[in-house]
C-alpha cells in the first residue's frame, strides 16, 4: 500500500483527518480494482486496518471482512457521480450507520471527529469516516479531485490533494511507465 500525501510544506486543503480519510478510502477501493483482490483474507484486513491504523473494536471474522469487501464498490461509486447524487450517497452512508459526530482525541491525533461508537462494525466505522470525509469535499465544490489513474492499462482511483491539481497517476509505477513509453515513442519519431 502507498500512503498517498496532501499537499506541501503542510498546506492542506482539508483538515489532517479528511485528508488521511480520502486516502483511506482510495486505497480501499484500490484493493479490488483491475480484477485483483487485495483483501483475500483476514490476514490482508488486518494488515489494512494497521496500515491504516482503524480504531476501534473488531470482530476479525469473515463476516467482517465481507461487509469491508461489499463496501468497496458503495464507495467507488462516489468517483463517478454528479453533487447531487454524491450528497446523496454520504447522507445514506450516515445514516444507515446511524452516525453521531463527536470530537475525539487518542493515539497521538489532535481533536478530530468521530461519527460511530469504537464498537460499531468495522465497515460501518469505515463507511461512515469516508462519507465524513467527502462531506467536506462536496461542501469545498472539489469533486473534480477524485479522478482515475490516467495511464491506460489502470483503473485505480487517486484523490488529487495537490496544489495545483496535477495529481494524474495513481502512484509513482504508474506515472515513470506512462512517462517511459511517451520518451521511447517520442525518440522512436525522431
Amino acid at each position: 500500500m502507498t500512503l498517498l500525501v496532501g499537499c506541501e510544506r503542510g498546506q492542506m486543503l482539508f483538515a489532517h483527518d479528511t485528508e488521511v480519510s480520502l486516502n483511506a478510502t482510495a486505497a480501499l477501493i484500490n484493493t479490488a480494482r483491475g480484477g485483483r483482490e487485495e483483501l483475500p483474507d483476514l490476514a490482508a484486513l488486518d494488515q489494512f486496518t494497521e496500515y491504516w491504523r482503524w480504531t476501534g473494536s473488531r470482530t476479525h471474522d469473515q463476516e467482517e471482512l465481507d461487509q469491508v469487501r461489499q463496501l468497496r464498490p458503495r464507495l467507488a461509486r462516489l468517483w463517478d457521480m454528479t453533487e447531487d447524487e454524491a450528497a446523496a450517497l454520504v447522507n445514506t452512508l450516515l445514516r444507515d450507520a446511524g452516525a453521531l459526530p463527536q470530537l475525539l482525541k487518542h493515539d497521538g491525533w489532535d481533536y478530530h471527529i468521530h461519527a460511530t461508537t469504537p464498537d460499531a462494525p468495522l465497515a460501518d466505522r469505515m463507511a461512515v469516516d469516508a462519507a465524513m470525509a467527502f462531506a467536506d469535499v462536496i461542501r469545498a465544490g472539489e469533486l473534480a479531485r477524485l479522478l482515475v489513474c490516467a495511464a491506460d492499462d489502470c483503473d485505480d482511483v487517486v484523490v488529487d490533494l495537490s496544489k495545483n491539481r496535477s495529481r494524474r497517476f495513481c502512484g509513482l509505477t504508474c506515472a515513470n511507465r506512462v512517462n517511459v513509453a511517451a520518451y521511447r515513442s517520442r525518440r522512436s519519431a525522431s
